[in-house]
């Protein structure tokens, strides 16, 4: 309900709207009725196992096997080299988010008795999304449930809200949309949506906003 304060909906007169909320290390999505200022909330449904997270670790595990496949060296065995891959591949995510290619370059990642090795590797968003798109899938299943759970159709929703970071990731973006049937709303920084809607919701219960 942060998330629907943010977008001023308690405000409105009425209407049935999804929160769609994509983070680091969870999914969850929400069903929410409005009726005279109060929200209430229908259904939520979710992944506790589904987030950002897992999206990096396959962008992880496809530039490690690139890598073990041109030097022969696995990545994954050194400690210090898997966290300047993560670092690399939650750099990557979110430059895919706004451009269609980013270039790793991680110098000096590793060594062998020839001397040291880098990195070097394009990865495009096409590729991206092959990577991850079964994991953009599997957030939709609880869609499903949280509608039916609340009784109404996809069509019967007015509008999707997203919040969390991995929801600027236009695929991401593009399947709610699917899903839904229509454009979901994105008129306030995703990442912000939660603390802007827990400051109003905490001048609200003060009695500040009216």
């Amino acid at each position: 309900t942060a998330a629907a304060l943010a977008y001023g909906l308690q405000k409105r007169n009425g209407g049935t709207i999804a929160v769609y909320d994509l983070g680091g290390g969870t999914f969850d999505v929400s069903v929410l009725e409005i009726s005279d200022g109060v929200i209430e909330v229908k259904s939520t449904n979710g992944d506790t196992f589904l987030g950002g997270e897992d999206f990096d670790a396959r962008i992880i595990s496809y530039l490690a096997d690139e890598f073990k496949r041109e030097q022969g060296i696995d990545l994954r065995a050194d400690k210090l080299a898997l966290q300047r891959l993560k670092e690399a591949a939650e750099k990557a995510k979110i430059e895919l988010s706004s451009s269609k290619e980013t270039e790793i370059n991680l110098p000096f990642i590793t060594a062998d008795a020839s001397g040291p090795k880098h990195l070097v590797l394009k990865l495009s968003r096409a590729k991206l999304e092959s990577l991850v798109d079964d994991l953009i899938q599997r957030t939709l299943e609880p869609c499903r449930a949280a509608l039916k759970d609340a009784s109404v159709t996809a069509a019967e929703i007015e509008e999707v809200i997203l919040v969390g970071g991995m929801t600027r990731m236009p695929k991401v973006i593009e399947a709610v949309k699917q899903f839904f049937g229509k454009e979901p709303a994105r008129n306030v920084n995703p990442d912000e949506v939660v603390a802007i809607g827990a400051a109003v919701q905490g001048a609200v219960l003060k009695g500040d906003v009216l």
